[in-house]
């Protein structure tokens, strides 16, 4: 399992969360990361990485998307995209790997800033201009306060999010949950789900 894919698919997620819970306390999310082991009504129990099984309750419209995999010929003009990367010598960022948004989820954790591994850094932006050099492609992003100059070698992992379905919450399916809130009945509560596609581990 590709433990940095796992981290950027949970870390494009990650923005400024200041919930309150029901019962007026800080709200208290995690990130879980595991496989499906059955379905009850609404709720889905996870055999999570960290915390062993794990209750999750999904309200209705819980909002599902697949994880695929993608190639450079997706990293296009217009796309909004996730980059962990590298900082390079002349400022520019060499891309560890690329998630790219579906078209519903543009301008999640829009901006530039650090990412989970040492000396790396996260930018959500949207692709402006794409050039082919010598050691890959060199994409420049926007986003609301700056700009970036990645570049995408051929090493570089990429996938993409689409919008997907509750039906793919089954037993078996591997899923990840950028944002979950324990509630003080030990279960959790979560409206977002990503489910690895075609093998993928999210």
């Amino acid at each position: 399992m590709n433990v940095a894919l796992r981290i950027l698919t949970s870390a494009v997620f990650v923005a400024a969360l200041a919930a309150s819970s029901a019962w007026g306390q800080q709200a208290q999310t995690v990130r879980l990361r595991g496989t499906i082991e059955r379905v009850d009504g609404s709720a889905i129990i996870v055999k999570a990485d960290e915390a062993g099984a794990v209750t999750v309750k999904l309200p209705d419209k819980v909002a599902v998307f697949g994880v695929v995999k993608a190639t450079l010929a997706d990293v296009k003009p217009g796309a909004f995209i996730g980059v962990g990367a590298m900082p390079q010598p002349d400022g520019s960022q060499k891309a560890i790997q690329v998630m790219i948004f579906a078209e519903s989820q543009r301008g999640t954790g829009e901006g530039h800033r650090p990412w989970d591994r040492p000396g790396s850094t996260m930018t959500n932006a949207t692709v402006d201009t794409t050039v082919t050099s010598v050691d890959g492609q060199v994409v420049m992003v926007k986003y609301k306060d700056g700009e970036k100059k990645i570049l995408i070698a051929p090493d570089a992992i990429i996938r993409a999010y689409v919008v997907g379905s509750r039906d793919e919450l089954k037993p078996g399916a591997h899923i990840a949950i950028g944002r979950a809130l324990k509630t003080p009945d030990g279960t959790y509560e979560a409206d977002r789900v990503n489910v690895g596609r075609d093998g993928i581990v999210p």
